[in-house]
C-alpha cells in the first residue's frame, strides 16, 4: 500500500492545530497508515517543488521512501474556516491551473471543512477540476466534506449507528484508503457508452463526438449511443428512500421509459460513459440532467465504481469549466464513477458545424481518443 502525500495549504495567520479538519486527518491517517508516516505539504510552493520533473528526476530508482515512489497518492485537506477563502489554496490552484503534467500519474481524493454550511462543495469541484487537467485521476465518492454543523452528515450517521462526528472520522478514513488502494482496472476490450441529448445535424458537440470516436480502434471497443434528446423523459422526483431502492434492486424506476428500457442495462454493461455536453445557459441540457438524476435508482443496487466517466463540452460563448464540474459534482463526488485524467474534451463554438473548423482540431480529437484507449484498455 502506497504511502499518500498530505496537500494542506495552509493560510498564514490562522490556526490550523486544534481545528476539526487537523483532528479527523490525523485520526484517517492513523487508522490507515499503518506504519507509513505520510509527506505533509502546505505551501502551493512545495508542492511544484515536489512534483517537478527535476524533483522526480532527482530520486534515487527504486528506494522505499522516494518521492517517485509515494507521488501517485495525494490527499488534498482544505481547511476553508469561516468565509470559504484559503489564500494559501487559491495559490495552490494557481500551480495546479499553469502546471498541467504536474500530477500526472496521481490518484486523489478531497478532505474538506469548512465553518460555514456554504462552500465546501463548490471549492472541492474547483480543486478537483484543476488537479484533474493536471494529470490527477480521483476514483469515486472522492469528496468528504465537513460542513457547518455536520447536518450533512446527519443520514450517513443514521445509517451507521454513530454521532455526526464520529461518521465524518469514519468516511474521512474510508476516503485515505481509497486513495491509498484504488486505481482502473484495464480491460482487453471495452464497453463505451455515450449519453447524449443533441441533434445530428447542428450539434457541434456531437460533430466533436463523431471525430473522437472514427479515431477509436474497433477492435478494443463495443461503442453504444443512446439519444436522450426526443424521447420522454421525465426527471426524478425524489421517490422515499426504501421505494427507490426497491426499484433499483430490480433494475427499474417507478417512472419507467427510456432510463428503465435503455439506459439502465446499458449502464450496467458499460466500462464507461461519455457524456456529450453542450452548454445550455451554462449548465446542463434538461434531459441529461434528468438522466443523472433518474440514475439514483440504479445506483442504489449497483456501484458505479468500476466505471469511468469521460465528456465533450462544448460551450458558444464560454462556461465550459462549469460544465464540468457539474459532471465532477454529480457524477465523480456522488453517483460514484472513476474520473480520469484530463476526463473532458473542452471547445469553443457556436454556429453549426464551427467546432470542426477549430485550428488544430484532428490534432486535439485523436489526442482525446488516445487519452480514453489508454486508460480503458491493455
Amino acid at each position: 500500500m502506497e504511502r499518500p502525500i498530505v496537500i494542506c495549504p495552509r493560510e498564514a495567520g490562522r490556526e490550523y492545530k486544534d481545528s476539526r479538519l487537523s483532528s479527523v486527518l490525523r485520526r484517517a491517517l492513523k487508522e490507515t497508515g499503518k506504519n507509513a508516516e505520510p509527506v505533509v505539504l502546505y505551501e502551493a510552493q512545495e508542492v511544484l517543488h515536489l512534483f517537478s520533473a527535476e524533483a522526480i528526476g532527482a530520486c534515487t530508482e527504486n528506494v522505499p521512501g522516494s518521492m517517485d515512489s509515494i507521488r501517485r497518492r495525494v490527499v488534498f485537506a482544505i481547511d476553508l474556516g469561516e468565509d470559504g477563502i484559503n489564500l494559501e489554496f487559491e495559490r495552490l490552484l494557481r500551480v495546479l491551473r499553469t502546471q498541467k503534467g504536474l500530477l500526472e500519474g496521481c490518484i486523489g481524493g478531497v478532505l474538506i471543512d469548512a465553518v460555514s454550511p456554504l462552500y465546501t462543495k463548490a471549492e472541492a469541484s474547483r480543486l478537483v477540476q484543476a488537479a484533474n487537467d493536471a494529470g490527477c485521476a480521483f476514483p469515486g465518492k472522492c469528496l468528504v466534506e465537513g460542513a457547518g454543523d455536520l447536518s450533512n452528515f446527519a443520514v450517513e450517521a443514521g445509517n451507521r449507528g454513530v454521532s455526526r462526528e464520529e461518521a465524518y472520522s469514519q468516511c474521512a478514513a474510508e476516503l485515505v484508503q481509497s486513495v491509498r488502494e484504488r486505481c482502473f482496472q484495464k480491460k482487453t476490450n471495452a464497453s463505451l457508452l455515450v449519453l447524449h441529448a443533441s441533434s445530428h445535424r447542428t450539434s457541434n458537440t456531437f460533430a466533436l463526438w463523431e471525430k473522437v470516436r472514427a479515431k477509436l480502434p474497433e477492435e478494443k471497443f463495443s461503442i453504444r449511443e443512446i439519444g436522450l434528446r426526443n424521447g420522454f423523459l421525465q426527471d426524478c422526483s425524489g421517490c422515499p428512500y426504501k421505494m427507490c431502492l426497491h426499484f433499483g434492486e430490480k433494475d427499474s424506476c417507478f417512472y419507467g421509459g427510456v432510463m428503465v428500457e435503455d439506459v439502465y442495462p446499458a449502464i450496467r454493461e458499460a466500462d464507461a460513459v461519455l457524456m456529450v455536453c453542450p452548454n445550455y445557459n451554462d449548465a446542463l441540457s434538461a434531459n441529461l440532467v434528468a438522466c443523472i438524476n433518474r440514475l439514483t435508482a440504479l445506483y442504489r443496487a449497483a456501484s458505479f465504481r468500476d466505471k469511468a466517466l469521460f465528456s465533450i463540452i462544448v460551450s458558444g460563448y464560454s462556461g465550459n469549466d462549469i460544465i464540468a464540474r457539474q459532471l465532477i459534482g454529480a457524477l465523480n463526488m456522488n453517483k460514484g464513477f472513476y474520473l480520469p485524467p484530463r476526463f473532458a474534451l473542452m471547445e469553443t463554438a457556436n454556429a453549426p458545424g464551427e467546432a470542426l473548423r477549430i485550428p488544430g482540431i484532428d490534432a486535439q480529437t485523436a489526442e482525446f481518443a488516445e487519452r480514453i484507449r489508454s486508460f480503458l484498455t491493455r
